[in-house]
């Protein structure tokens, strides 16, 4: 049996959220933020292209690191800070976790966002509702409009740092949790902006 429509200005808690029925056909996915349905406009084709190569980067480094960790592409990820409210779906994640077969990620180490001008505010949004998750230990934020990304890691104290790390086109994405470090251009292999 489908679950009851409700409107999209409808309060809805996480449970409420993952059984409701937007009635949008599109395709498109949604978030909860705050409790109420965010709809999540389709990715460009240099987003997609950047999330393709740098989820395919992450996957080879693990599997020939041997390591048990695993990429997730559009994850579900639930916040600690309001987690009865919040849905939030990264571009990437790593987890060190069991494979399962659940709509929500449990126990993330890496997120990843990719930003680009239309979701600037929506994403930086989901990047501080990252910080509040305790497993997590590194956020990337990387550009879809130019060869850059903004890095944040947890201190060893539990603590975020004020301002995050910028990574530009000659550096390299080092994610000591996971033992990467790719030169950050590779990313950018599949898109117009490597010439």
């Amino acid at each position: 049996m489908a679950a009851p429509r409700r409107k999209s200005s409808d309060h809805l808690s996480v449970p409420e959220f993952l059984a409701w029925d937007s009635g949008d056909r599109s395709g498109r996915r949604w978030q909860l933020c705050d409790g109420v349905p965010v709809p999540m406009a389709p990715a460009t084709e240099q987003h997609g292209a950047i999330q393709a190569e740098l989820g395919a980067l992450i996957r080879n480094h693990l599997f020939e690191a041997g390591s048990r960790c695993r990429v997730i592409a559009e994850p579900g990820v639930v916040p600690r800070v309001r987690a009865a409210d919040n849905f939030r779906i990264p571009d990437l994640a790593v987890t060190c976790g069991p494979p399962a077969n659940e709509r929500l990620l449990s126990e993330p180490v890496v997120l990843v966002e990719i930003l680009s001008p239309s979701n600037a505010d929506e994403t930086w949004a989901n990047v501080w509702a990252h910080t509040t998750m305790p497993s997590v230990a590194e956020i990337v934020v990387i550009s879809s409009t130019e060869v850059a990304a903004q890095l944040l890691f947890r201190a060893a104290d539990g603590s975020w740092p004020e301002q995050a790390t910028q990574i530009g086109r000659g550096d390299e994405l080092v994610l000591p949790s996971i033992g990467l470090r790719l030169p950050l251009i590779a990313a950018y292999r599949t898109t117009t902006l490597t010439a």
